[in-house]
């Protein structure tokens, strides 16, 4: 067990940053409790499970496992702590500046694991948020392994694992033969993709795209928690556009276009207003039933 401090210069939201590390509150390798942020991950160092506790303006970082120093090394950008706000400039937009006096702790996060996030990008693609946590939680229980640390936290499967699979192995949990192929070639290409983190955000964010199976808003959402891409927006989504348009224009529109058009006045921040958007509650009026298709994603 290791354990740093992490001193704050500026509040920072911790659980809120994260919210999007979290595949859902039922994640096997992650979970918000009242003793703390617990998540567990795989480095090129070793596996490891971290806690993040908040205190005043200090993060107490622990960590357990063969990649517990790594894990801690990289808690400051997990957190956000380098989050870089050059040229935002809320003010621009009366709903932003309010959004960001209320949630300006609030930061993105760059966990690295972008192999991670990607096999859970692309489980949910173009299904239900129900079916694609189903399958991470059948995927994780069946060729995961128990973190190291005091709980009973699940580590994502091994990519060389994930890469050896058959399509039926994934078929039987609901992911189709497109899914499945990419997941797996995420998976065989882990290494390479983790080695994006050390890229500015933008190139790598690019690089992503050019991965078949990998669309805008696979790109996107991977962005915003793995490579700290401020500007990350996921375009193709069900929801994203009527919230934004509503939040910014008064009026829903459900077009990506008319989306960008509305955040143009915060390029380079872009995903950073989306984020706000969603943490102040913002939603466009729904139509129609809750579930699918309304829920489904694109690529």
């Amino acid at each position: 067990m290791s354990r740093r401090f992490i001193t704050l210069s500026a509040p920072i939201d911790v659980p809120g940053t994260l919210f999007g590390v979290r595949r859902g509150q039922r994640d096997p390798s992650c979970r918000f409790r009242a003793d703390g942020i617990w998540r567990a991950s795989r480095s090129p160092a070793g596996p490891s499970t971290v806690q993040l506790v908040v205190s005043g303006a200090s993060v107490e970082a622990t960590a357990w496992g063969e990649g517990a120093e790594a894990a801690l090394d990289a808690v400051p950008d997990l957190i956000g702590v380098h989050d870089d706000l050059a040229g935002f400039e809320p003010g621009v937009h009366p709903m932003v500046a309010r959004l960001w006096r209320d949630h300006g702790d609030l930061r993105v996060p760059r966990s690295g694991a972008v192999a991670e996030a990607l096999v859970s990008s692309v489980l949910e693609q173009r299904v239900t948020n129900y079916e694609a946590r189903r399958a991470q939680s059948q995927l994780t229980a069946r060729w995961g392994e128990p973190a190291p640390g005091p709980i009973d936290l699940m580590l994502p499967p091994d990519p060389e694992v994930l890469a050896g699979l058959a399509y039926y192995d994934l078929h039987v949990m609901g992911v189709e033969k497109k899914r499945a192929d990419t997941v797996r070639r995420v998976a065989a290409n882990a290494r390479r993709l983790d080695a994006l983190a050390h890229l500015p955000p933008a190139e790598a964010h690019e690089r992503l795209l050019q991965m078949p199976g990998i669309g805008a808003w696979t790109a996107a959402e991977v962005a915003l928690v793995a490579l700290g891409d401020p500007d990350a927006v996921p375009v193709g989504d069900v929801h994203i556009p009527s919230d934004v348009t509503y939040a910014l224009l008064g009026e829903a529109v459900d077009d990506d276009d008319a989306m960008l058009e509305a955040l143009e006045p915060f390029v380079g921040h872009r995903g950073r207003v989306v984020r706000l958007i969603g943490a102040g509650g913002i939603r466009a009026p729904r139509r129609g039933p809750r579930y699918a298709p309304r829920d489904i994603r694109r690529a």
